[in-house]
């Protein structure tokens, strides 16, 4: 008879036979497997349940999330071996009669971590060609709310199917946070916008603990709540307005796609992005990006005043009843899938070592680098921005409905890529040499890699 025996956090070793239909694991102690009051499960955390194929695990809603074999997993199939995480409890999933029926089955060590499965040629091929369609779909949606700005949206489409963040800095009344919430419509993702201003506190991004009374025993005890940055599309408007405590409250989200606080560590659903903005102008009370939050941002873009012509549509068109209703081009799952095709596409070695020869070039101290970089640049970028440069090309590939990644691919995401990883210094500033020209120059010095290369 199939059970689940107990690894930690109950009695080790004793079992729970999986006699009936369906069995509760959680915290209430009316479930079939009740847990620990002082266990980080939720009441009613997972289910075990016979699908007529076999057995399946689904979590309930739960607040940390359930494991199988160290993966949060929504609901999964269960075979012979794996092992459960439910809070602080552990147990391993027993099945010998389905066991013995395979041949020389070896029950998979449950491992921390696995890697994401890759996309077949085929499907790889499909998806990509798809791609083009979906972006000129996905372009007119957005210009039905955004007059212009098509750079703009360009590079934030290559940003999200790249799995990165965009620090968006522009003066205010560029639409730039409209933009951000069309582009969350049109790809149906959840979205949640947070003002950030000088007393905002961490807590108020991540979540907080709150104190809970269970109405039958009258015990106490804390309860984590979200915060906003459980979403997937996630506004961080004028991001400059809060001190750098609370400005990290976003660095672990950002790089690791987890939460921790209130002494929970808590996984986020993909996709997950942020979107930052950032007036330039306005300096007075804001509190400037460290360099590890920069770094974070896979692209920072400039937002720009539109075109004359744009302008004038944008006046009549705003100051008129609008009537459009915007469709939904990609959902979370499709976002998915492209993000593996970005990973799955390859490079070839010259495109490579362009985009590290970039990279290189743009630090004083390295033998690539150009006179003119050691006289304005005191601080070039690191191998992150060699890492953005290639995922970058690779989803300009892939939104463009190509399977071959070029030079030019690079060269149209470096400007992006490298203007918030390199720190100019006061000559540069004093003559007017800014990272975007910096960037210019580079791509017009800086030659693609040659037969004596290889």
């Amino acid at each position: 008879m199939p059970q689940i025996r107990v690894l930690a956090g109950l009695e080790p070793d004793s079992v729970f036979p999986l006699s009936g239909e369906k069995i509760v694991i959680g915290r209430d102690p009316e479930c079939d497997v009740p847990l620990s009051l002082d266990s980080q499960a939720s009441r009613h955390h997972a289910a075990i349940f016979a699908d007529g194929r076999g057995w399946r695990i689904e979590d309930l809603g739960s607040l940390n999330g359930t494991l199988v074999n160290r993966i949060r997993v929504p609901d999964a199939t269960l075979t012979h071996g794996d092992q459960i995480t439910i809070g602080d409890a552990e147990f391993i999933f027993e099945d010998e009669a389905a066991a013995a029926s395979e041949t020389n089955f070896v029950p998979a060590p449950p491992q921390r971590s696995a890697p994401e499965p890759q996309l077949e040629s085929a499907e790889l091929e499909a998806l990509v060609q798809q791609m083009r369609g979906k972006t000129e779909s996905i372009m007119a949606e957005i210009g039905k709310a955004i007059i212009g700005q098509k750079a703009i949206v360009t590079d934030v489409l290559t940003a999200i199917i790249a799995r990165g963040h965009v620090l968006l800095i522009g003066m205010p009344g560029l639409a730039k946070t409209t933009l951000v919430r069309t582009i969350s419509e049109v790809l149906d993702l959840q979205f949640k916008r947070i003002q950030f201003t000088p007393d905002l506190m961490p807590s108020d991004i991540t979540g907080t603990d709150i104190l809970e009374i269970h109405e039958d025993t009258g015990r106490k005890e804390y309860r984590f709540i979200k915060g906003p940055i459980f979403t997937q599309m996630l506004l961080a408007d004028e991001i400059n307005r809060t001190p750098p405590k609370t400005q990290a409250a976003l660095l672990e989200a950002m790089q690791e796609y987890r939460v921790t606080a209130g002494g929970h560590t808590l996984a986020l659903e993909p996709p997950f992005f942020v979107l930052a903005t950032q007036n330039p102008l306005e300096q007075e009370g804001t509190y400037p990006l460290p360099e590890a939050q920069l770094d974070r941002f896979m692209f920072s873009v400039f937002v720009d005043y539109p075109s004359e012509e744009e302008e004038e549509i944008i006046a009549k068109v705003t100051t008129a009843p609008q009537t459009f209703e915007l469709r939904k081009v990609l959902a979370a799952r499709d976002i998915i899938e492209l993000q593996k095709a970005v990973r799955g596409l390859p490079v070839s070695e010259h495109v490579l070592k362009y985009a590290v020869r970039l990279v290189r070039a743009t630090r004083p101290g390295d033998k690539r680098a150009p006179d003119w970089i050691k006289k304005y640049i005191h601080c070039g970028a690191g191998p992150r921005a060699a890492q953005n440069l290639i995922v970058g090309a690779k989803a300009r590939a892939v939104i463009a409905g190509r399977l071959l990644v070029t030079c030019d691919d690079i060269r149209s995401v470096a400007g992006p890529v490298l203007r918030h990883r390199t720190f100019t210094n006061f000559t540069a500033d004093s003559e007017g040499m800014d990272t975007d020209k910096i960037v210019a120059k580079l791509l017009a010095t800086v030659p693609e890699p040659g037969e004596r290369d290889y």
